[in-house]
């Protein structure tokens, strides 16, 4: 009963103790140009590492045995240091507005004149084979093919999944949609370029293509890690990890911010040390800053591989991702799995009135709580709920958050935390 009535008094001024200057400042920080979107782009992710590490010595908090960055290779990432410049006749396409290329595309210069494909075409595997051998023989004056994938049915569009990947394979290929752009990382590269570009601009005819594209070989990166130990000596750990790593750069001169996915997410990690920096757990507290989660889980899943501490040890671990918003509530990955952490989330939640919702969902390999959860670590993935729709696009920038529900959500999961058994 006492360790109940002090939750409920710790969290109650825990509005005040948030200080939201701080997690703009820090958020703003690492979704600005000077660490070019946390990807591989001149080395992006790790001078976004040696941020995080300075700001955890600021709170005087250390890293665990001695370990602050925990390094592991990336085999292979696809990147785009150089041109990216795509022109319709006179017109000069946006990078990321009007275009992006496929993250595993490969790099060319020069004219793209493309053969249409109509849906029909697509599955004559005879004409569509000798359409692209005409192409590669240069039997054609077609160097390319464009695909309208437009207005076509659902039963259709899942049976030419993968289409255009695939066909990147054999020759440079254009993909015609009126999907908003959603970016990503890849560690492949194609043979060949894949554009993709907004119907509104594409007019139909060649294109003037200059894009640099550069696969990077045994590619170094690192995880940060903090570390509190308990008020009393204690054998189980609470993990706070998020991902710090984001999409990077499009071309030298687009770059994908990441602010609500996840340099906010990160700044909570610094929120919640010193929260508990200042008021210590009886359980010891471990975050975790990962890289790689956009390539792949990579970072996590390195660690869970080369655990420097023993997984049996971690009480529970709470994954934070998309924290900039919140007006519609969280989601909790895994709620259907560890239904009485969950509904120990629910019953704060509806105790404290913090947010209009916090919607369960079942196991996903979403973020970096999967390998953890794989190995029997007992784990949330959170993410927040609301207007804010921008998501691995280069429009997801700090003045898009609106850290509505800041306050509510780091003082539920620290009265989660005071109350865990």
């Amino acid at each position: 009963m006492l360790k109940f009535l002090l939750s409920i008094i710790v969290s109650t001024s825990f509005s005040s103790f948030a200080q939201i200057d701080e997690v703009r400042r820090i958020t703003k920080s690492l979704c600005s140009p000077e660490f070019y979107g946390r990807g591989y782009y001149k080395k992006g992710d790790s001078l976004a590492a040696d941020y995080l590490v300075d700001e955890f010595k600021k709170l005087g908090i250390e890293g665990y045995n001695g370990t602050v960055l925990q390094p592991f290779e990336i085999q292979s990432v696809n990147t785009f240091p150089g041109p990216m410049i795509v022109n319709n006749g006179s017109f000069s396409l946006n990078p990321g507005v009007h275009f992006v290329v496929d993250p595993s595309s490969s790099g060319f210069v020069g004219e793209l004149r493309p053969f249409r494909l109509t849906p029909k075409m697509l599955f004559d595997r005879e004409g569509l084979s000798k359409i692209i051998r005409d192409i590669r023989n240069e039997k054609t004056d077609r160097n390319s093919v464009v695909l309208d994938l437009i207005d076509l049915d659902l039963d259709t569009l899942k049976q030419l999944s993968g289409i255009s990947q695939a066909l990147a394979a054999y020759c440079h290929v254009i993909e015609i949609t009126d999907e908003k752009f959603t970016w990503s990382v890849s560690t492949e590269q194609l043979p060949n370029a894949l554009i993709k570009i907004q119907d509104s601009i594409y007019s139909g005819g060649p294109l003037n293509v200059e894009i640099d594209a550069q696969l990077l070989n045994n590619y170094m990166s690192q995880n940060v890690i903090a570390y509190l130990p308990g008020k009393k000596k204690c054998t189980k750990t609470i993990l706070f990890t998020a991902h710090y790593d984001h999409l990077g750069h499009m071309g030298s001169n687009t770059y994908f911010p990441g602010a609500n996915d996840n340099a906010s997410g990160t700044a909570m990690l610094f929120t919640m040390a010193k929260y508990f920096k200042e008021n210590p757990s009886d359980y010891n507290v471990m975050f975790i800053a990962f890289a790689g989660e956009e390539a792949g889980l990579l970072g996590s899943k390195y660690f869970v591989e080369n655990p420097i501490l023993k997984l049996k040890k971690i009480k529970f671990l709470v994954n934070l991702d998309i924290m900039g918003s919140g007006e519609d509530g969280i989601t909790a990955v895994n709620a259907t799995v560890f239904e009485k952490e969950f509904e120990l989330l629910q019953r704060i939640n509806e105790e404290k009135k913090l947010l209009t919702k916090v919607k369960r969902r079942g196991p996903s390999a979403n973020s970096d709580h999967y390998w953890f959860t794989e190995n029997g670590v007992p784990a949330f993935f959170i993410y927040t709920m609301g207007p804010n729709k921008h998501y691995h696009d280069i429009f997801d920038t700090y003045e898009e958050l609106s850290f509505r529900e800041y306050d509510d959500i780091t003082d539920l999961l620290i009265t989660f935390v005071r109350r865990l058994n």
